[in-house]
């Protein structure tokens, strides 16, 4: 006997599995082989957004590396070079925040006083700390990817092309240095881009109050504010000028607000009387006293005084607004185009602490200021009122803290000279979902404003800017690369990191005496100016590779969630726009996000997660990469991650575990013919060219899918396809199997083989198991993506075919509607408005256990038409003639069209406006399919004779089970013993004794057995068991 193929357990363990095709990869270098075997091919560039190492993966990276492999493995098979390069993300706040936190130091001056020599060399030493991890996940999940070149943008040939492109925006004027009000994380020391600030939103509860300022003219006004810690640097009150405020007079005093906002204040305000109406216009230049000591000289200086600002409503507060230019870019900005050089105070430090020009509060974090500043404020007359305002304040992405408002220094692009252009370009993109384009990523683009690229931070790129230390010669020198910096200083660089480049100090050319020092600014660049520009850095452009860059560029793909329209898409995006006028990417999956049970976001201090170590090491990588491929966060939408797992066991049974038993039964039954199949193109049997078919109809449209980025579709197809051969192909024809027709065999094998080829990047250990145990083949991931150009798909079988299909499970559904088990025997079935073959009959009554099949030409003596009016969407196509269609329905007159329009109340109604129910009358067993074009109904009247049929066929099922438990071979004849004490079944086992036999194999079948298993059939109790038969 000859065994072509391995033997196969019917229950696999994917585990180990795929423990076996890791060790062949590696042994054998199937990726390096993958990629090389495609030299000189067209190249496929993606782009992989680099993680943070200084943390261990979750699941959000997993899911995005299983995305990027299934696109690579996919366009390797069809033809591309695909170069997979891992990169590192190694500067910025999660790398200085992390040393903070285990060096003991927090803040600028301990960074300073520890030595920033230092603390940029732990942070170096840290930052990769993880790596070996995420490597070891990357294997074990089945990502190919180079890990041997990998980029990180720590090191200097990335560092170098970072700079090179500040310096190519600021040639182009796409920088300027400029004092504004940034958004400040304290807990960081640092300030944050506009798209940073947009990852952190919360709710945050303040207390809002309402104070007094006295005017010039011995009136009070009202402003209300929830920052209490910002007054003592207020310097200016705006109001609108066109807004109606109201003098309101008690005891002699008089108070002034907003008309709009009065019925607020009617318990503070309520023995006062309202004096006059004025304008904001009114109040304008009028002069007030400084509500605190500390900045009351800059009254000189044109301070405390009412200005006009638009941006004062009455939607809250008095309709008065108090101004800080120092924290608050509306302030800033009102304050500047009032006076161009009106005086900005701004006395907190790095850490968020007043500095000594705020002597009472001097050295305290400024939100623990508040209550005490309530307190004077109190203590002083001047609070009105004082009450809890919860409203979305962002907090900072990295420390989870809320986030101040501070005037500074900082470098920006110019993000909206270009902007426009960036709104066109995007234009280009296929975006999957399509809704980013012009809904979340558009809009965003369409509101961009400059970007703020510097921080005062230490482990980072530095800014490549020199400025003279004289202002007597001012001078600035941008340089774009380490040659530039030898050729103007003279001084050899080979770390461009803190502390060693502020080392860089040489004479500032414009003064002779040579006095005057040339120093750099010592901010670095924010990180995320580094991801923007990773198309660049990781391959040292331009300084290397500059032909091939500009070759392959754009990239043809990038995917990451949502959340990356507001960080790398963007950061991309803009880069891309300035240096090069075209989109960064051809292609983008943005995903939806993970969350855990009950919409909670994934938390490890929570562990509302299954931990992915042991998901994979119980259930295995590719039914984890499909429950997360197959699922709608590929199409935009969040998938909850149960904590148990379960999901992610229950996704296997729709494609790995169908392929498995495919192809378990193939290699049973193949070993047990002793037969070697081979790859066909067509077959003398219909069912077999229909698989062959759907096969073809399969890699057509999977490699649409895979081409257009669908995914999830993709995964969908494979299962549906999985479907059909299993629980129709297969059991269809499992006896041609047992009878050793070679046809049977070479079609399942063409099938497998082709399956395992399509499906490959979707379950690359399950298919490549299949596909080496099948073919003795090297590797299916070195295979071609399968055209089957030599099958003919045969379009109107797979309609016929695809059409039985549907009826039998139209009929099934109506046995389980009617409670009748599908082994139980039915008289017949009737099928209106369509016919069957007679060979299809065949099918339908072995599928529905029927014993006959009729037709019948007249639906109305099995059901009624029923429209349903689709009355929202009416409403809005009709208008004044919706009451006469309404009218006509509710009298049932209306007309159904040979066109699909329907003719109701005097319109014609299109399709998309109603639909139509077919609805069984009374007494009929029944169900429409197929658009209503056909009707189906069983006759579910059940004899005596069909009764005892089905106890029959129960108990084949009991005797299969049973051979299956006592591992019989599928060839094995076996002696049948039961014995019952029921007289029907006893009746119905003798009637049925021919067909036992036959379907169990069973030589013998004695009516007597004093012990084995025992069931109940209908009511009757048997005991049975069986024996091998010896020849």
């Amino acid at each position: 006997m000859t065994k072509y193929y391995a033997d196969v357990k019917a229950k696999p363990d994917f585990v180990a599995l795929e423990k076996e095709v890791l060790k062949f990869w590696e042994e054998d270098k199937t990726f390096e082989k993958s990629v090389h075997n495609r030299d000189g091919a067209a190249e496929f560039v993606f782009y992989d957004g680099p993680p943070f190492a200084n943390g261990t993966p979750h699941y959000g990276h997993i899911m995005v590396s299983y995305v990027k492999d299934v696109v690579a493995r996919f366009q390797t098979m069809d033809g591309k070079k695909v170069e997979r390069r891992l990169g590192w993300d190694c500067h910025g706040l999660p790398a200085e925040m992390a040393a903070e936190k285990q060096l003991g130091v927090s803040g600028r001056k301990q960074i300073e006083a520890y030595g920033v020599e230092k603390f940029n060399n732990f942070c170096r030493s840290d930052v990769l700390k993880y790596s070996g991890i995420w490597v070891e996940l990357f294997k074990r999940i089945g990502r190919w990817v180079d890990f041997n070149h990998d980029y990180k943008t720590m090191n200097l040939p990335f560092m170098e092309s970072v700079i090179h492109n500040f310096k190519e925006l600021y040639d182009k004027g796409l920088v300027y240095e400029d004092y504004r009000v940034l958004p400040y994380s304290w807990a960081a020391e640092t300030p944050l881009s506009n798209f940073e600030v947009n990852l952190g939103y919360k709710d945050k509860t303040d207390t809002a109050i309402t104070v007094m300022f006295k005017l010039e003219t011995g009136q009070k006004i009202l402003v209300w504010t929830t920052t209490p810690w910002t007054l003592p640097s207020n310097l200016m009150l705006a109001v609108g000028k066109d807004i109606d405020y109201v003098v309101m007079e008690e005891d002699g005093q008089q108070y002034i607000l907003a008309e709009a906002r009065f019925g607020s204040y009617k318990k503070q305000l309520e023995h006062a009387v309202m004096v006059k109406k004025i304008k904001g216009a009114e109040l304008l230049d009028l002069s007030y006293e400084p509500m605190f000591p500390y900045f009351a000289k800059l009254k000189e200086k044109g301070a405390f005084k009412i200005l006009s600002g638009e941006f004062v409503s009455t939607e809250d507060g008095t309709g008065v607004v108090h101004i800080a230019p120092g924290f608050g870019q509306d302030d800033f900005d009102a304050c500047r185009a009032y006076d161009e050089n009106f005086p900005v105070v701004c006395p907190v430090d790095e850490a968020g602490k007043f500095t000594a020009e705020v002597p009472d509060y001097e050295g305290k974090q400024v939100f623990e200021t508040n209550e005490p500043i309530l307190a004077w404020l109190k203590a002083n007359g001047i609070l009105v009122k004082k009450e809890q305002d919860t409203h979305t304040y962002p907090f900072c992405w990295r420390t989870d803290t809320p986030l101040i408002y501070k005037a500074m220094s900082s470098w920006f692009v110019k993000v909206m000279d270009f902007r426009d252009e960036m709104v066109q370009l995007n234009q280009q993109i296929n975006w999957i979902p399509g809704h980013i384009k012009d809904g979340r990523f558009g809009k965003w683009l369409e509101g961009a404003r400059d970007w703020s690229i510097s921080r005062n931070r230490f482990w980072g790129t530095p800014i490549p800017v020199w400025k003279s230390d004289n202002p007597d010669f001012p001078r600035v020198d941008v340089f774009g690369s380490v040659a530039e910096i030898k050729a103007a200083t003279g001084i050899e660089v080979d770390n461009l990191h803190k502390p060693y480049i502020d080392d860089v100090v040489y004479p500032n050319p414009d003064d002779k005496s040579g006095k005057t020092m040339m120093r750099r600014v010592s901010d670095v660049f924010d990180c995320w100016f580094e991801s923007g520009s990773m198309p660049y850095a990781q391959i040292h452009y331009p300084f290397e590779n500059k032909e091939w860059f500009e070759n392959h560029f754009p990239a043809d793909f990038i995917v990451e969630a949502i959340d990356q329209t507001r960080g790398w898409f963007y950061t991309l995006t803009v880069l891309s726009t300035a240096l090069h006028h075209k989109p960064a990417f051809k292609n983008c999956i943005c995903t939806g996000l993970l969350m855990a049970e009950g919409g909670q976001k994934l938390s490890k201090r929570l562990k509302n997660y299954p931990d992915p170590n042991e998901i994979l090491d119980s259930i295995g990588s590719d039914a984890l990469r499909w429950f997360l491929v197959s699922s709608p966060v590929l199409k935009g939408g969040n998938v909850a991650v149960d904590k148990e797992g379960k999901e992610i066991a229950k996704a296997s049974r729709s494609a790995m575990i169908p392929l498995w038993n495919a192809f378990y039964f193939f290699t049973l039954y193949a070993n047990a013919e002793d037969y070697e199949a081979k790859e066909i193109s067509s077959s003398s049997e219909a069912i077999d060219n229909y698989i062959l078919s759907k096969l073809k109809n399969l890699a057509v449209v999977v490699k649409k899918n895979l081409e257009t980025y669908e995914v999830a579709d993709a995964c969908a197809k494979v299962s549906d396809f999985m479907e059909i051969l299993n629980n129709w192909y297969i059991r269809r024809t499992r006896d041609r199997f047992w009878e050793g027709e070679h046809n049977a065999f070479d079609t399942l094998y063409t099938v497998l083989v082709n399956v395992s080829k399509i499906a490959a990047p979707l379950m690359p250990f399950i298919c490549e198991y299949v596909y080496k145990t099948l073919t003795k083949g090297e590797s299916v991931h070195l295979c071609d993506y399968p055209m089957l150009e030599e099958i003919k798909a045969d379009n109107a079988l797979m309609a016929d075919m695809d059409f039985v299909q549907d009826l039998c499970s139209t009929g099934k559904f109506i046995r389980e509607e009617k409670n009748l088990r599908n082994r139980l025997p039915l008289a017949s079935m009737t099928l209106i408005g369509a016919k069957l073959s007679p060979e299809y009959q065949e099918i339908v009554k072995d599928e529905l256990n029927v014993k006959e099949v009729k037709f019948d030409d007249n639906l109305d003596n099995y059901a009624s038409k029923k429209v349903y009016l689709y009355t929202p969407l009416l409403g809005k196509t009709l208008g004044k003639n919706m009451g006469a269609v309404m009218a006509a329905y509710k009298q049932g007159q209306w007309t159904l069209n040979t066109d699909g329009t329907l003719s109701i109340g005097g319109q014609n109604l299109t399709s998309d406006l109603f639909e139509v129910r077919l609805e069984m009358k009374d007494g009929v067993a029944g169900q429409a399919f197929d658009s209503n074009k056909a009707v189906l109904t069983l006759d579910t009247v059940v004899t005596d004779t069909l009764k005892r049929e089905g106890m029959a066929r129960d108990f084949v099922r009991l005797i299969q089970t049973l051979r299956k438990d006592k591992d019989f071979n599928i060839s094995d004849r076996i002696e049948l013993h039961y014995q019952t004490a029921n007289a029907e079944l006893a009746k119905a086992l003798a009637e049925n004794e021919k067909y036992i036999s036959e379907q169990v194999l069973a030589v013998k079948v004695e009516p007597t057995c004093t012990s084995g298993s025992e069931a109940d059939i209908e009511g009757g109790l048997v005991v049975y068991d069986a024996f091998k038969h010896c020849a």
